[in-house]
């Protein structure tokens, strides 16, 4: 036990050691309160994660930020206006969205208008609320000194806020929103509510209006490419019509330069070389915010705001964002030992099965090269036919369709072929290798009925409650299947030059220690996130890394876990048992680099090739594909680290369920709870 208790205290050490100082940089070292907030609305519960200067009081009320997140994130996306502006003494308030991290939405709606049933209203709905608040900044009209701020679908928000604050004004005379910072979005989904871009331009007036447009932002700010559906390009939007136009057309409009209109109002355009979800982990996105914010508050700041002077070269949010990191690497590094030493306890001793016989690498040019093949095959696979998979059409359908109706008619054809001669094929009975093709022939119509009915599969309900969940686990469900019929080929091929029986595989094993690896695991999980959580109580930080990340979550999204986990299984359980039976044979080290290269190999050769090929020559490998790529910078991470608990735990316990179990509970958890949950769908 010395082994695994060294690694476990090694873990909780990093958890511990990256959580205080990520909780020293997010309050900038105890000068500001951090603590999470929640209120009701007429459209559900807000919460956020509130920045409060310690001297910010109602006696001494500051400007303030409401900052808001994009599709499928949450307030710790907004990590770095957060800090950065809340050191400077501004009060921040980090918004989840209503549907989103701990926010939920109680209005209903329907699957086709989900999309518009939060956004609209969750950054105004907010401004309500603190504008009501003391320690906010009223100037002496009644004014607030109020700016709102969003990513991408929180700039749809922020834009809807300050049209509505617009429309709010012309009955009361009041404007509560001073200023208002926009990050990677147009008004090409808010144009859906009436709020086109002069509509906009419009309601600003006299406020104090931002707009960070990233050149290589997947979605926004060239109308031409959107209407050919290809927006994975690179974009100029100050020297389009509308970014002109929003500048109040100027002759010479310049990068970062703010503009006055007639009728007093601000407008500035920034332009990062940067996509989309670089906004949120950016120096330069942030220093642009910093020049924004200092420049909108002009006049308003308290003398108390010692630090309101520091440049926006000054910045520190990253040290937060390497301490989580560190707490992240911890996190994930705990439950191998965890689980080890908890098996060695008689009540979890069945998850320790028989030594597992090892499958011995191919020994002739046949199988060497079929390997091989079947390999590269299935490393490429989820990759290659990830985009058709995301959204259910293009020829990638189709191919997958066609291949599977092959796979199965050869299938019948060979099985036919072997029983009617029904003699032995070199001194070994055929009868294995005929079970075989009806095994593969079944397998082979699964994953037609798979595709051939797709679109009846994981569609947005009240059952199936989250989109990106619903798009990610029809792909893994299908690479499961894929893997499926080529573990089955590399089987019985196997078994045709070698005694190899179902046991190397991992398929055979009893129901005792099956029982004891489920329980095991769920007690393992239970304790990591049982410190998830006494971490968020006590600092009010997660573990994470830019995209990347565990947090706390709603009973919402572990009953939405619990409802796609036994599709995640099949993925985990399969993937497991390819794994292992073709880099079992290979030394530690190498074993472990060629099982992530089956696993995500593929994929991170498509993300490489997706945004290079956009940097070098201004398109992406698939420009109609903006959001689904972006999805893999947290797959991928994920996807290496559930193959290292594979071998790992393959090792360890002798079984594949162990580690099965861990990824599918674990993995499914941390997905469900970073992405957007429709609580109101009818």
């Amino acid at each position: 036990m010395k082994k695994e208790t060294k690694l476990i205290f090694f873990s909780i050490v990093l958890i511990l050691f990256g959580s205080i100082l990520a909780h020293m940089f997010n309050t900038s070292f105890y000068s500001v309160d951090v603590k999470r907030i929640n209120f009701e609305t007429d459209t559900g519960i807000l919460s956020g994660l509130l920045y409060m200067p310690k001297d910010a009081s109602a006696a001494d009320p500051r400007p303030t930020i409401i900052t808001t997140h994009g599709y499928l994130n949450s307030a710790e996306m907004q990590d770095a206006s957060a800090i950065e502006m809340s050191r400077r003494g501004y009060v921040v308030l980090a918004l989840d969205m209503y549907d989103h991290g701990h926010s939920i939405n109680k209005t209903t709606y329907e699957p086709a208008t989900s999309f518009f049933s939060f956004w609209p209203n969750a950054i105004y709905d907010a401004v309500q609320y603190m504008y009501n608040q003391e320690y906010v900044l009223k100037d002496p009209e009644g004014n607030g000194i109020i700016g709102v701020a969003g990513h991408s679908m929180g700039g749809f928000s922020s834009t809807v806020a300050m049209v509505k604050d617009e429309q709010d004004f012309l009955k009361t005379g009041v404007r509560k929103i001073h200023a208002g910072l926009t990050m990677g979005s147009d008004y090409s989904w808010s144009s859906y509510l009436g709020i086109n871009s002069d509509v906009a331009f419009a309601a600003y007036g006299p406020r104090t209006v931002g707009i960070i447009a990233a050149h290589y932002d997947e979605f926004f700010f060239d109308s031409e490419a959107s209407k050919t559906g290809e927006t994975v390009v690179f974009k100029d939007f100050i020297n389009k019509p509308e970014g002109r136009a929003f500048l109040g057309n100027p002759e010479n409009p310049i990068e970062g330069l703010m503009f006055t209109l007639e009728n007093g109002g601000r407008r500035v355009i920034y332009e990062p070389w940067e996509i989309h979800p670089w906004n949120h982990f950016s120096f330069e996105t942030t220093r642009y915010q910093i020049s924004f914010y200092t420049k909108a508050f002009q006049g308003y700041t308290s003398p108390n705001q010692k630090n309101v002077g520091l440049g926006p070269e000054n910045q520190r949010w990253m040290l937060k964002e390497y301490s989580e990191f560190l707490a992240l690497i911890g996190f994930f590094l705990l439950f191998v030992p965890l689980i080890t030493a908890l098996i060695k306890l008689p009540i979890f001793s069945k998850a320790i099965t028989t030594p597992t016989l090892v499958i011995q690498a191919p020994k002739n040019t046949l199988t060497k090269t079929i390997y091989w093949i079947f390999f590269i095959f299935g490393a490429a696979f989820p990759a290659i036919f990830f985009p058709s998979l995301m959204v259910k059409g293009g020829s990638g359908m189709v191919i997958l369709k066609v291949s599977s109706l092959i796979v199965f008619a050869l299938s019948i054809i060979i099985g036919i072929i072997l029983h009617s001669k029904a003699k032995k094929i070199e001194g070994k009975s055929t009868k294995s290798i005929i079970n075989g093709t009806i095994l593969i022939a079944l397998s082979s119509l699964l994953l037609f009925l798979s595709i051939n009915f797709g679109n009846n599969l994981f569609v947005l309900s009240s059952y199936f409650n989250q989109p990106t969940t619903n798009q990610i686990v029809y792909w893994a469900l299908i690479v499961s299947e894929v893997i499926l019929i080529l573990t089955l080929v590399m089987y019985y091929l196997n078994k045709r030059y070698s005694e190899i029986t179902p046991k190397h595989y991992g398929f055979v094993t009893n129901w005792k220690s099956i029982i004891s690896s489920l329980f095991v695991v769920i007690v393992a999980v239970v304790i990591g996130f049982a410190l998830l959580y006494l971490i968020d109580a006590l600092f009010k930080t997660d573990f994470r890394i830019w995209t990347w990340a565990v947090k706390t979550f709603e009973t919402s999204h572990l009953i939405a876990a619990l409802k796609y986990s036994p599709f995640f299984f099949l993925f985990y359980y399969i993937i497991g048992i390819s794994v292992n039976a073709n880099t079992g044979f290979m030394k530690k080290s190498k074993g472990y680099l060629f099982s992530c290269i089956s696993v995500v190999g593929g994929l991170v050769v498509f993300l490489l090739l997706q945004y290079g090929l956009l940097f070098f020559r201004g398109k992406a490998l698939c420009p109609s594909q903006a959001l689904n790529p972006i999805l893999l910078f947290a797959l991928i991470p994920s996807l290496i680290v559930a193959t290292f608990y594979t071998k790992s735990l393959y090792e360890k316990t002798g079984n594949v369920y162990t580690a099965a179990f861990l990824n599918t509970i674990l993995m499914t958890i941390i997905l469900a709870a970073n992405t957007t949950t429709y609580h109101g769908l009818i």
